[in-house]
């Protein structure tokens, strides 16, 4: 037995499937028509028919109770003003499901028309656009000979004024920045007052002294110092002889101390040598 088991499930779950069904009411409302599966529509029947009910109360609780399933409150607002009142003569039946007789490409589902009965939403049909009337060329008045002479004499005008413009060479990013970079300063100093122009050349001047003045400086430093280094050389080479010249007396002075303490100890050794034989006789 079959109790308690009166709607579809559509392989999902409780909550799911009713805010599957929430969506596809507020669509369906807004257009009045929807394509989908034979379930579904089924199923979706009975829960928009219960929403244009609902419309017919016109109360403020009947609005609330339709906010709740409804996502948009300008479908509810629809459903009121609109929906409710052109179905104010019909009770219940107010939907109708058309098998289109077509299957749906993934898996081959039979499709089907879910639509309000009586609606005429069709897709709106564009009106071919007016093409825009073309202008009338005026007719030429006919050419005399005093016409005919002026006409030549302007074309030869305009053909000696415009004279043909010569391509101009391509030119490398290079000249190209260098250009702009002159015609920015260009402007600049056209925009500058008079007085502001001579100030910033005599600044420029004065820069150009000192920055001629400075590199002459270092120029002359650099020749002194070249001038200076073998001098400098001579004097390093003549101390260090002096160095050598000091550092061979203190040598020999040393080596000369040496003897001496040696020949001192050799005399010491010999009168203590004589002193020991002394003793060794006597005793």
């Amino acid at each position: 037995m079959r109790h308690r088991k009166a709607h579809r499930k559509l392989n999902r779950t409780s909550s799911h499937r009713k805010a599957m069904l929430r969506t596809m009411v507020t669509e369906f409302l807004e257009k009045e028509r929807i394509i989908t599966t034979v379930p579904k529509a089924k199923e979706l029947r009975p829960f928009a028919e219960k929403m244009i009910t609902l419309g017919k109360r016109e109360t403020l609780h009947a609005r609330r109770q339709a906010l709740s399933v409804i996502r948009s409150k300008d479908v509810v607002h629809k459903l009121f003003s609109d929906l409710a009142p052109r179905f104010a003569d019909r009770n219940g039946g107010y939907t109708r499901i058309v098998r289109l007789g077509t299957h749906r490409k993934g898996d081959a589902t039979d499709l089907a028309l879910l639509e309000l009965v009586g609606s005429e939403l069709e897709p709106p049909v564009e009106e071919p656009k007016a093409k825009p009337k073309a202008k009338k060329k005026k007719k030429a008045a006919p050419k005399t000979k005093k016409t005919a002479k002026k006409a030549e004499a302007k074309e030869e005008s305009k053909a000696e004024a415009k004279p043909k413009k010569k391509k101009a060479a391509k030119k490398t990013k290079t000249e190209e920045a260098g250009e702009g970079k002159e015609k920015k300063t260009a402007k600049a100093e056209a925009k500058k007052p008079k007085a502001q122009k001579a100030k910033t050349q005599k600044a420029k001047a004065e820069k150009a002294k000192t920055q001629e003045a400075k590199t002459q400086e270092a120029k002359a430093e650099k020749s002194d110092e070249k001038a200076d280094k073998p001098a400098k050389v001579k004097a390093k080479a003549k101390k260090a002889d002096s160095k050598k010249a000091e550092a061979k007396p203190r040598k020999k002075a040393k080596a000369g101390d040496k003897e001496e303490k040696k020949e001192a100890k050799a005399k010491a050794d010999k009168e203590k040598a004589e002193e020991s034989s002394k003793d060794d006789s006597e005793g």
